[in-house]
């Protein structure tokens, strides 16, 4: 068997001489070490939140849309539970700090908007600043009549002088933001060293851990890479990160030329670094499809070269939720969750209505049918280039880092709170959070369960899940007070591998989900499998595996409803369970089988944000179509089965 078995340190041999208590092989003095458990636990015992997605008025979209005034300082500060001051003049703050935060502007013409508007006399004297200048004069700029507008005509007019096909001055940086390259090497290197700055002035070991990185963001219309963006984020600090500028769609758009810089990276700094890709749900079919940046089949190489710089994928943001689609999970009653629905209308048409090719290229978007696809891959090549753990984050472009339904503001700013969003752009989610394993609170601690995928995703509450996977579990083994210790002893977190199964054993799975402390309750905890049989066929399946308020699948394995006690924007805990926990053993395992299994924890119904805006600003209606109450949930890292 593969697993590796540890036995914690404190489980030394005892035994009485003459009265005295002997401990045996420590060859420290006596009690040393052995009475304070928590000094010798070798495992991680605390979940750390943050985000490794926003932007601020660094970002040249985050700019152009309005963000003129909070800057990286402003974001580090309000994710450590500071109080800011938005566009719309409001004040606001998280009800509970971040523990980390990635501020990720672009890298292409990073910090252009802002010197621009300072007037930097090193932009100024390029070409393009000079340009960009001129254009930044003659427009109308601020988001102020689009934020105090006083009816909905006047909102979507002042809307649209910021939009990408606006025809005003204001939409020029829609067009030319990855087009017109600041070159100037002076200027970009003083830009890198205030990003690294910031990060670094914010810092504080086991308190805040605020990471340097960046987003490399090929254009979005490009059809060989059509939103393959990803964050690129750095463990160490500006002596390392700060040694070599960010790499853009300046320099290259093919994301292998990317991955090489990174290489480069670490060869010539000895830092760490890694790569997160996002938006799998709008990259028109190509996320995940099984061929590089010319068309060709991705050989070993390309295989071996993805699973080591993109260990995580975010699959769960303000752009809506990327674990399945319903075309590619029918069976999955929870599968149609903040779909995007913008150039989605046809998985709501009949089958004969919709493209040929629709259902085809949503299984190369999204995050299952992208560990699918993986499964096939190992089989085939013998690496996985698609075995990634899962993370949320809110690709907020105002500068704030909260994805909470009540306390949201906006994808950009000309969505901040105002009384027009939710009847006209409904449709974005209020994004999600990472949550990470990790021994405490700092760079390196973070970073590395990042690397090991012991991660998981949420969509905004702060649920605590544990997930552990082995073949020696037992059904007591949910109600143990150390289930993190027995499972660390017996099994694999998520994110980690079991291989060659005994004979006639199934695996068995240790799982335990606690709600948000400040949040609602849990509706039901699932299993999520997918596997790939010897004959080349993937299949999926979810199981429900723990029900609150005592509830039993029926004989079909389907669980009826938890109820549901939203009323507006209030809603109460009178239904669903505060934990869940189970041993739960694979009913359908297959010993030669490829295989996955995930877990998906799902909150009794809640209020959506747009319930919030309709109770806050006393909307007398919303469209039809925009949803009022929403299913949270939270999405581990899988557990990979290899039958070899």
């Amino acid at each position: 068997m593969a697993l590796e078995m540890r036995v914690p340190a404190h489980r030394s041999a005892v035994r009485m001489i003459a009265g005295t208590v002997c401990i045996l092989g420590m060859g420290t003095a006596l009690g040393a070490e052995t009475y304070s458990r928590p000094a010798t636990q070798d495992f991680p015992t605390y979940v750390y939140w943050g985000d490794t997605h926003l932007h601020t008025n660094m970002s040249v979209d985050a700019n152009g849309m309005g963000n003129h005034l909070l800057s990286p300082d402003d974001a580090y500060r309000f994710a450590k539970g500071e109080t800011v001051r938005a566009h719309n003049g409001q004040q606001v703050r998280l009800a509970r700090p971040l523990d980390f935060l990635v501020v990720s502007d672009h890298a292409v013409n990073l910090g252009v908007m802002p010197r621009m508007q300072a007037r930097d006399p090193i932009l100024l004297a390029t070409e393009v600043g000079r340009k960009w200048r001129e254009i930044w004069d003659e427009a109308e700029w601020s988001p102020d009549a689009a934020l105090n507008a006083d009816s909905i005509e006047e909102w979507r007019s002042a809307s649209r002088a910021f939009g990408v096909r606006s025809g005003g001055q204001q939409s020029f940086f829609w067009a030319a933001w990855s087009s017109d390259y600041v070159a100037d090497e002076t200027f970009r290197r003083s830009v890198w060293d205030e990003v690294c700055g910031n990060a670094e002035r914010h810092y504080q070991p086991g308190t805040f851990s605020s990471f340097i990185g960046y987003e490399w963001t090929p254009a979005r219309r490009d059809p060989k890479s059509p939103n393959f963006h990803r964050n690129i984020i750095f463990e160490g600090g500006p002596s390392a990160a700060c040694q070599l500028l960010p790499f853009s769609v300046q320099d290259s758009k093919n994301v292998e030329d990317l991955w090489a810089h990174l290489d480069r990276y670490e060869r010539e700094t000895g830092g760490k670094v890694l790569a997160i890709p996002h938006n799998g749900n709008l990259s028109n079919g190509r996320m995940f499809l099984p061929v590089d940046f010319d068309g060709n089949p991705i050989d070993v190489e390309y295989a071996r070269t993805r699973e080591r710089w993109e260990p995580i994928f975010e699959m769960t943001q303000i752009k809506g939720d990327g674990e399945t689609h319903p075309v590619l999970s029918p069976d999955d009653e929870f599968a149609d969750f903040e779909t995007w629905p913008l150039g989605e209308q046809p998985h709501n048409l009949p089958i004969e209505e919709r493209p040929a090719d629709f259902a085809e290229k949503k299984r190369y978007e999204y995050a299952r049918s992208a560990l699918m696809v993986g499964l096939g891959l190992q089989a085939s090549l013998g690496v996985n280039p698609f075995k990634f753990g899962m993370i949320g984050a809110t690709d907020a472009h105002t500068g704030l880092a909260t994805a909470d339904e009540d306390n949201w503001w906006g994808k950009h700013t000309m969505v901040e709170a105002n009384p027009y969003r939710a009847l006209t752009t409904w449709h974005y989610a209020a994004g999600g959070y990472a949550a990470v394993w990790a021994r405490q609170n700092t760079r390196e601690s973070i970073f590395a369960a990042m690397r090991r995928r012991e991660v998981y995703a949420t969509t905004g509450p702060r649920m605590i899940v544990r997930f552990f996977g082995g073949f020696d579990f037992e059904a007591a083994d949910a109600d143990r007070a150390d289930l993190a210790a027995t499972g660390y002893a017996k099994g694999v977190p998520m994110g980690g591998d079991l291989t060659a199964a005994p004979a006639q054993r199934p695996p068995r799975f240790l799982i335990r989900a606690v709600k948000d402390p400040d949040g609602a309750n849990l509706d039901r905890v699932q299993v999520v499998k997918g596997w790939r049989q010897r004959d080349g066929n993937t299949h999926e399946r979810v199981y429900d595996v723990a029900l609150s308020d005592g509830r039993k699948p029926t004989l079909r394995g389907v669980a009826d409803p938890v109820g549901n006690t939203v009323d507006g924007a209030t809603y109460d805990n009178s239904i669903g369970d505060p934990e869940l926990a189970v041993v739960w053993s694979d009913p359908d395992f297959d010993r030669e089988a490829f295989s996955f299994y995930y877990v998906r924890v799902i909150q009794i119904p809640t209020p959506r944000w747009t319930a919030y805006d309709a109770a806050f600003y006393g909307l007398a209606e919303v469209p039809e179509h925009a949803p009022m109450a929403i299913q949270e949930r939270a999405y581990t890292s899988p557990i990979w089965y290899t039958p070899r």
